[in-house]
């Protein structure tokens, strides 16, 4: 792998920083909050001495709904050893994080709470790349969710997208968080496979998403690629 001064246009500073844009929407990443990377400006990598390798980088990062952007300083640190473990990030992106959805994600949380019947959809985004308006939660939600997958699964050698909730359905619960179920495909554009996901997660305003469980689903050879996957 490359150490010194990264080319930010090629694959070793993009898949670092593609980590921080994991690594953002796990911790901060809501139904109407969510973080994309917008470019990278430059940077570098080093081996750090029985940790794994380092790379510091000069990234804008964006809130795409809001279309909000910033430019950050991140440091990813790729662990070595037998067992891949995920990356360590460091990011501060702190304007970014000012952005307050918290009335948004309010009345959604009560909507869905009081809702006659448990919400549900297929195939964000459709054949045709469309996603009904009154899905766009859900979408959000199916990213933030398969965030956790890719940050856990990126490495030196990985570069994740999010391509498709293929269904997401909510789950009947007693306490104060929302639960869905979750099929989701990833795109791992190294080896252009498509990656098949199941997850169970949580959310609400105050606790934001967490995955309660996670599982690779067999590989879909005769699956097309889904639309907007790159």
């Amino acid at each position: 792998m490359e150490t010194g001064e990264l080319n930010p246009n090629q694959y070793p500073a993009q898949r670092a920083a593609k980590v921080v844009q994991h690594y953002l929407n796990t911790r901060h990443g809501s139904p109407f909050k969510l973080f994309g990377l917008q470019r990278v400006h430059g940077g570098n990598a080093e081996d750090v001495a029985d940790s794994g390798r380092k790379y510091q980088l000069e990234i804008t990062v964006h809130e795409i709904i809001s279309n909000a952007a910033q430019k950050c300083s991140v440091e990813v640190l790729f662990p070595r050893g037998e067992k891949q473990r995920s990356a360590d990030v460091q990011a501060s992106c702190e304007e970014l994080l000012k952005i307050n959805t918290t009335a948004q994600e309010q009345a959604l949380y009560e909507q869905f709470k009081t809702n006659k019947s448990l919400v549900s959809a297929q195939y964000l985004p459709d054949s045709h790349g469309h996603i009904e308006p009154q899905n766009k939660p859900l979408w959000h939600l199916g990213i933030v969710a398969s965030s956790f997958v890719m940050l856990k699964e990126s490495s030196e050698n990985s570069l994740y997208n999010m391509a498709q909730v293929v269904n997401i359905t909510q789950q009947a619960t007693e306490d104060d968080h929302l639960k869905f179920d979750c099929h989701t495909l990833l795109h791992e554009l190294v080896s252009q496979e498509i990656v098949p996901w199941k997850l169970l997660f949580t959310w609400s305003p105050a606790e934001g998403v967490k995955v309660v469980q996670m599982e690779q689903l067999p590989h879909c050879h005769e699956c097309e690629k889904p639309p907007n996957s790159d």
